[in-house]
């Protein structure tokens, strides 16, 4: 081969790899890894004591085509977002590597073939609940995201379907046990959503995104979150051990993880109350007036009429004073 044929061949096979690395990037692979997890938690937690691994892996390669679609829609979506911010601004579509029809083409491939397999290979349930889980991301989730801080809850949701997947898949059907693992999953999440947007708000509102943080300067409102639902995921391995489910040590285990996330939303929770209480000292250096409160809202109006009256007092007294030698 000569060296015109080597370098093509070079060419070609950087191409491949390239392109691999940019389904990679749309897929978003390791979330879409992660969703997977979750779909077979629950595929485990319904088999009981008989796990049929054959379907549990079928299950897990549809969930992961229809987690592929779901991210490549949001994409899709937002490429003139994602090119104003930092961290999505070299993704594929944004960084003009692959067109809009393209990515399209990919997101239509891992839906179609996602959803065939749940529905073949696990049952109608299991593909219904994936089809609806790319709808809710992809055409409620996605646009949400621009008009209302309530975008988070709602991506939220959309993370705690996946275990109802593994659940229906390997149970046929949906019960209060498949309740109390997504609300665990939904709970779980939004800690760390809350964290996410406010370490990347500044990311968040070039891109034109809505988010709790953007409207809360001091982090109390989002650290109160966090901690409210930290608090709601303590309950949660009681539930489920009623349910019939789990074990009592998973009750244990559920309650030492809510003692971990209370623990840290309680130190976030205190800092921005610490840095509130500093910028409000700031604020009264700033404007004595506020700090010793000459406004007519502090002061009652007896006190005030008797700080007017002080200089006619004082005008009596020296106009005595001034009558004392003329006696």
């Amino acid at each position: 081969m000569g060296r015109t044929g080597v370098e093509g061949a070079a060419a070609g096979g950087s191409g491949i790899r390239r392109l691999m690395h940019d389904y990679k990037q749309l897929s978003k692979l390791k979330l879409s890894s992660l969703v997977v997890l979750t779909a077979s938690a629950g595929f485990a937690a319904a088999s009981g004591e008989s796990i049929d691994y054959a379907k549990l892996a079928w299950t897990c390669l549809g969930t992961l085509g229809a987690a592929a679609c779901a991210n490549t829609l949001n994409q899709v979506y937002e490429v003139a977002n994602d090119r104003l911010m930092t961290r999505t601004r070299n993704r594929p579509l944004p960084a003009g590597r692959m067109g809009r029809l393209h990515a399209l083409a990919f997101a239509a491939v891992c839906g179609t073939a996602g959803l065939w397999i749940l529905n073949e290979k696990a049952n109608t349930l299991t593909a219904v609940l994936g089809a609806s889980n790319i709808l809710l991301y992809a055409a409620i989730y996605t646009p949400l995201k621009q008009v209302t801080v309530a975008n988070t809850w709602v991506g939220a949701v959309v993370g705690a379907i996946p275990p109802l997947m593994g659940w229906a898949s390997a149970a046929g059907d949906l019960d209060a046990g498949s309740a109390v693992l997504a609300a665990a999953l939904f709970f779980w999440q939004m800690p760390h959503f809350l964290a996410l947007a406010w370490l990347c708000k500044a990311d968040y509102a070039a891109g034109g995104f809505r988010m709790l943080s953007m409207v809360d300067p001091t982090g109390r409102r989002t650290a109160l979150a966090a901690l409210r639902h930290s608090l709601y995921i303590a309950p949660v391995g009681l539930l489920a051990v009623l349910a019939g489910f789990a074990t009592e040590p998973f009750a244990w285990e559920a309650a030492a993880l809510a003692a971990y996330l209370l623990r840290a939303a309680c130190g976030v929770v205190e800092g921005a109350a610490v840095q509130l209480g500093e910028a409000l000292v700031v604020d009264r250096m700033k404007c004595p007036s506020k700090a010793y409160g000459d406004s007519e809202e502090l002061h009652g109006p007896g006190e005030q009429q008797g700080q007017a009256g002080a200089p006619q007092q004082q005008q009596r007294e020296q106009a005595q004073a001034q009558e004392e030698p003329q006696r």
